[in-house]
């Protein structure tokens, strides 16, 4: 027995082989059990929480780790036989071939699962899931190149050359594409930044109107008049853009013009009966109202209020409502409105008493 143990068969003895096998039959079985026992047990906890993220890692762990842990078997068994140095080479280069791959793998993994999550997160529209997924793409493109690059550098190619080529094929294109590079760096700017959405009214410049597409170059804005307006996103990236979506509340400062003949008493109450009637009014919040000045031909009052709405629709029906109000009221009380005025005096040329004309 002993001596069939010994016999040598392309360098290695059977009992060298029955050991390979044996660390390759015990790799395997800790792995399963691993794999069977302790992964199944803690996937059972993970759907007991509330979060993803330990459902991910266990998912993570079954589809990439695991295979390296059963490939890491075989190569330890074939690691302790004696073997010549094209195959070392071929285990070598079938070596990083795996762990380069479920590497890679275990990267894009966890780009897809952190987009996914912002998309969760920030609960997405349809068109936004679709610009997700058109970044996950890419961003599994840039990670498999890199990928590639690495393998064949561990393979021994000389990639000096196919890093400088693409570098300076890299400045070629930027040079030539600049305006399109600088677009889409203000798209990622959007959609992480996210100054604006889909549906929402924005103001740029003298421009308005409501955002329909976000593309990776430009952005359409549908304007009140029918017509849709197409912006590059730099520009909007660029711009000082007002976005009245956002808009809580409006703010409204009026001025009311009385007359000069108004009597004292009529001046003191004007403040309070402007403050009632915009209190009286639903989804209004009054400021202020006071005296503000004495004009060329009026005496100037002032208010402020907010309507709490971003609806141009139900701010100009509220503003609408008070101004009929104060109308209404100031006709009640006798008081007049102001309006230009000028009062011109001329006297006679012999000197007599002047006279005076309204006009």
């Amino acid at each position: 027995m002993e001596e069939l143990l010994k016999e040598t068969y392309w360098g290695n003895t059977i009992l060298q082989y029955i050991i390979a096998a044996g660390f390759f039959v015990g790799g395997i079985i800790i792995v399963t059990i691993f794999k069977k026992i302790i992964l199944i047990r803690l996937k059972k906890l993970a759907e007991k929480t509330k979060t993803s993220i330990d459902d991910f890692i266990i998912v993570g762990i079954q589809k990439s780790i695991v295979p390296i842990l059963y490939y890491g078997s075989l190569y330890i068994a074939l690691r302790t036989l004696n073997l010549s140095a094209e195959v070392i080479n071929i285990i070598n280069i079938a070596s990083v071939f795996v762990i380069t791959f479920f590497t890679i793998r275990l990267i894009t993994s966890i780009l897809d699962f952190s987009i996914t999550s912002y998309s969760s997160m920030e609960g997405a529209s349809e068109q936004k899931a679709k610009q997700l997924k058109s970044l996950s793409a890419l961003a599994r493109f840039i990670v498999w190149g890199i990928g590639i690059i690495f393998l064949m550098s561990n393979l021994g190619f000389d990639i000096s050359a196919v890093i400088a080529g693409l570098g300076i094929g890299g400045i070629a294109v930027a040079l030539a594409a600049q305006a399109i590079l600088g677009d889409l760096f203000s798209y990622f700017t959007i959609f992480f930044d996210r100054p604006f959405e889909l549906g929402d009214y924005i103001l740029v410049g003298d421009k308005n109107g409501t955002v329909e597409h976000i593309g990776i170059k430009t952005t359409r804005v549908r304007a009140l008049s029918g017509e849709q307006l197409v912006f590059s996103n730099s520009d909007l990236t660029s711009s000082r853009l007002h976005n009245y979506k956002k808009l809580q509340r409006r703010r409204i400062t009026f001025q009311l013009g009385v007359i000069y003949q108004t009597p004292a008493e009529k001046l003191k109450i004007i403040p309070e009966l402007v403050k009632k009637i915009i209190l009286d009014t639903p989804d209004v919040e009054f400021d202020r109202g006071n005296f503000k000045s004495f004009g060329d031909f009026s005496l100037n009052f002032e208010f402020v209020y907010f309507v709490l709405s971003s609806q141009y629709r139900i701010f100009m029906d509220i503003q609408e409502k008070i101004n009929l109000k104060i109308f209404e009221k100031f006709e009640e009380e006798g008081i007049e409105f102001a309006y230009p005025t000028q009062t011109l005096f001329m006297s006679k040329v012999n000197g007599e008493n002047s006279n005076k004309e309204a006009a």
